[in-house]
């Protein structure tokens, strides 16, 4: 079996990372690897790992066990037959609810007193929303709506889970503390820890009557619609967040973000960097010998644009302003124009011979015979075959 990458490294974070940090981290990734947004055929494999990551890195009790005891903590028969009964959270598979913490508690003092009631507001879970962009709409920005479903409280029963008329109550097991205390075995001997309380499953509540549209979960899924102003100047990748259009917090929680990722469709003929435009221009060979003056499109529309006599191939030239709108900053970037020389593939008898003419009056023969690589030498190269 291939041994388990190392969750810091999976995030790329240090061992003494901050929360911020690994929520940080965590995030950058998941836009980078979510199957929905990226082109890589292991996306998906990668996303589950870095979400398992963060799901340990981001508890304090299960950072804390993977910290001494690495990957086996994360198995659920970790401690089975003598070690710590099957998991330190009391069967729930993972670290939460107690365990870890208050086995020390026990020895050191506390007694459980650090945990958060169950009873507190808890914010809802964040969401995310891919939004297809065309070039010009990335370019310029738009609005619009965007219809997505999350959990939202359930309007029949406020959010209580209770059947109206009626309110949840004390859970007669746990006695509100959404926790019940149970002997060990531990590594240290039998000691009192805490496991979550099965009749609440935590919340320290009970339920006598449940509400019959949410069934006592106190939210329902719904679609819910918003309002998007894609900013100017956005690229693929970035995203931007909308505060309360996530999921519905916990009791009375507030709800939580919606993350809209940008995915841009690219352009045919522009070249985006930024918020410079690259743009390639076909000229041929009298175009670039005696200078021209045509349209060049950018993406403001087409400009009036002056080549001057005798620009050569690779010459870059640039158009001030007529670039994307710089997303966090004022202004516009620019346009930059990369002249390509077109060499024809096919010459009349006529105009083979006005080419030869042509090299022979400016001593161009000489520079063709000692190999330049000048787009007159290109010339005559492709064609004094052909027209022998």
């Amino acid at each position: 079996m291939p041994q388990k990458e190392d969750f810091y490294d999976l995030l790329g974070v240090s061992k003494d990372a901050s929360k911020e940090e690994i929520k940080k981290a965590y995030r950058k990734l998941s836009k980078k690897h979510h199957p929905d947004i990226s082109d890589d055929p292991n996306a998906d494999e990668k996303f589950k790992k870095i979400s398992e990551a963060y799901e340990v890195l981001s508890d304090e009790q299960k950072r804390a066990a993977y910290d001494q005891y690495g990957h086996a903590s994360t198995d659920p028969n970790f401690g089975a037959g003598g070690g710590f009964g099957g998991g330190f959270g009391g069967g729930q598979g993972g670290f939460g609810g107690g365990g870890f913490e208050d086995i020390f508690d026990q020895f050191f003092g506390g007694g459980g007193s650090r945990r958060r009631s169950p009873n507190a507001p808890r914010q809802g879970e964040d969401l995310q929303y891919v939004m297809d962009l065309e070039f010009e709409e990335a370019i310029f920005g738009k609005e619009t709506t965007i219809r997505y479903n999350r959990q939202e409280e359930c309007v029949t029963c406020n959010g209580s889970g209770a059947k109206p008329g009626t309110s949840p109550q004390t859970c007669s097991q746990c006695h509100g503390a959404g926790a019940v205390n149970m002997e060990r075995n531990t590594p240290f001997g039998r000691v009192m820890t805490q496991q979550t309380c099965p009749t609440c499953n935590g919340s320290g509540q009970e339920i006598k009557e449940k509400c019959t549209v949410c069934h006592g979960s106190g939210h329902s899924k719904k679609q819910n619609s918003v309002k998007v102003t894609v900013p100017a100047g956005v690229e693929d990748g970035n995203q931007m967040r909308l505060q309360n259009q996530g999921d519905a917090g916990v009791n009375g929680g507030p709800y939580g973000d919606l993350y809209v990722v940008f995915r841009v469709k690219p352009s045919e003929i522009f070249d985006r960097r930024g918020s410079e435009i690259y743009y390639e221009l076909p000229l041929n060979v009298v175009q670039a010998t005696l200078g021209d003056e045509l349209e060049v499109p950018t993406v403001h529309g087409k400009v009036k644009f002056k080549i001057p006599a005798g620009t050569q191939p690779g010459t870059t030239f640039r158009l001030k302003g007529k670039g994307a709108p710089r997303l966090r900053g004022t202004g516009n970037g620019d346009q930059h124009i990369k002249v390509k020389v077109v060499i024809p593939k096919e010459l009349t008898q006529e105009q083979a011979e006005h080419l030869r003419q042509f090299a022979s009056a400016g001593d161009y023969e000489e520079v063709v015979e000692q190999g330049d690589s000048s787009f007159f030498s290109k010339v005559k190269d492709a064609f004094k075959d052909k027209n022998k």
